[in-house]
């Protein structure tokens, strides 16, 4: 039950983060996805089940907040935490570079997905002024601020996980 509440926070947190501090940092009016990122490293760490549980969150906390429709990122969100639960079962959690490389084809998985949602299904045919001033930008965003996002989330899991096998 302390995961699921600390995940709540650290959601919120960088939702706030995301929202707020790097929309002042924004490089070519582009912002790193920290949802996607915490999405990854819980599927890449957790496996599927709890990739699915957090995209779900994160999905819907930019549906609510941002969103024409609601579901349209919690189904990118949980489709992507899904897939990085898969990759759990088959690589070693401690490497850094693994992680950092799903996070940057997760990014461009779901800026190609929300494209298809979002744009190409009401006839915004524009695919490569699109892939060009936004997925590529947000993709070298998002991959630089998850090396150090992703060392935080790898420390707090390795400690929750010392904290669970203590108290059984």
């Amino acid at each position: 039950m302390k995961r699921y509440s600390i995940m709540i926070i650290v959601i919120i947190l960088c939702f706030l983060l995301q929202s707020t501090f790097f929309q002042a940092l924004a490089l070519a009016d582009v912002v790193p996805n920290l949802l996607l990122i915490i999405t990854v490293a819980s599927g890449y760490l957790r496996g599927r089940k709890e990739g699915i549980i957090i995209g779900l969150l994160c999905g819907f906390i930019i549906d609510f907040m941002y969103g024409d429709v609601i579901g349209v990122c919690a189904l990118i969100y949980m489709l992507i935490g899904y897939l990085n639960g898969i990759v759990n079962m088959l690589f070693f959690r401690d490497v850094l570079t693994i992680p950092i490389i799903l996070i940057g084809i997760s990014d461009l998985v779901y800026s190609f997905l929300y494209y298809v949602f979002e744009f190409l299904l009401r006839g915004r045919l524009n695919l490569f002024f699109y892939f060009r001033r936004i997925m590529i930008p947000e993709l070298v965003y998002t991959v630089l601020v998850s090396i150090i996002l992703y060392r935080l989330l790898h420390n707090l899991n390795a400690f929750l996980e010392r904290k669970e096998n203590k108290e059984v």
